[in-house]
């Protein structure tokens, strides 16, 4: 099959899905979830953090307002065919930088809670500006090319592939960070009290909030290897938006955790620095 043959099938792959009218609904749907995420997120952070200083903080405003936001509005038009392409290019890369490379910010800035690694923070805290440079970049430019100039074989075919690698990368991505968050908290479950059933609760909830993460990840790599791209990318912000309702709810376990009145401190290894959470 020539490369010319393999673009054009390719490109018909990506629109045979705006024929249907079920995927259609799915994708408003979709859409519908996301927006009210972000939009309950952009009000409900700032009203429960007393500072906004924290990278915590900002990662997490950002994911919601900058992320969700236009991803979902810039998917929405391109979905639909609604002009100008120009603008679409420009919601949907710009939400995508703030919502998922930003979401392994989020995961590494309430790391330092349940490691004091300090080669693991600094493998992973470089592992997430090596993705900005090498993915994120990369996959905008191709995303811009493909779109405008989609009779291109290079242009076309280059995205296909990117838009694999950098779903593939960041689901991989998160999963280490969340496997070393899971792997420390357990940790801490074995070292705590074993009288202390309210932090054993809460340490659970955590595994289970970090688990539920990584199987909406997942979710998403297989769409995008089945072949349904559009709607993995209208589906990417609801989940998200998800993810970050639940990072929603780790925030109040990780303050419950901080400032809970425990006889043996060292055991939760928690600097002065998670003040700032509350």
């Amino acid at each position: 099959m020539s490369e010319a043959h393999q673009a054009s099938s390719t490109v018909q792959a990506l629109s045979s899905e705006t024929s249907n009218t079920a995927v259609g609904i799915s994708i408003i749907v979709f859409m519908s979830i996301a927006l009210y995420n972000a939009i309950e997120l952009s009000v409900l952070i700032p009203l429960t953090f007393h500072r906004y200083r924290s990278l915590y903080f900002w990662a997490l405003f950002s994911s919601a307002v900058l992320g969700v936001i236009p991803q979902t509005i810039g998917q929405g038009l391109q979905f639909f065919n609604l002009e100008p392409l120009w603008l679409s290019m420009f919601l949907s890369n710009f939400g995508f930088f703030f919502l998922v490379p930003n979401q392994s910010v989020v995961l590494y800035s309430r790391l330092h809670l349940v490691s004091q690694n300090t080669l693991v923070l600094a493998f992973v805290r470089w592992l997430v500006v090596f993705a900005y440079i090498t993915i994120v970049i990369p996959t905008i430019v191709l995303n811009v090319g493909s779109s405008f100039v989609p009779q291109s074989v290079q242009w076309v075919k280059g995205f296909s592939v990117m838009e694999r690698i950098q779903v593939t990368w960041f689901t991989a991505q998160e999963v280490l960070i969340s496997t070393i968050y899971i792997w420390d908290t357990i940790w801490l479950i074995r070292l705590s009290p074993e009288a202390d059933v309210r932090r054993h609760k809460i340490l659970y909830e955590l595994l289970a909030v970090n688990i539920a993460a990584i199987i909406m990840d997942l979710s998403l790599v297989v769409l995008q290897y089945r072949g349904f791209y559009f709607t993995q990318i209208e589906l990417k912000p609801m989940v998200y938006s998800i993810k970050l309702k639940l990072e929603f709810a780790v925030l109040g376990m990780l303050v419950s955790i901080v400032h809970s009145h425990t006889s043996n401190p060292p055991t939760w290894r928690a600097d002065c620095t998670t003040s700032e959470f509350s």
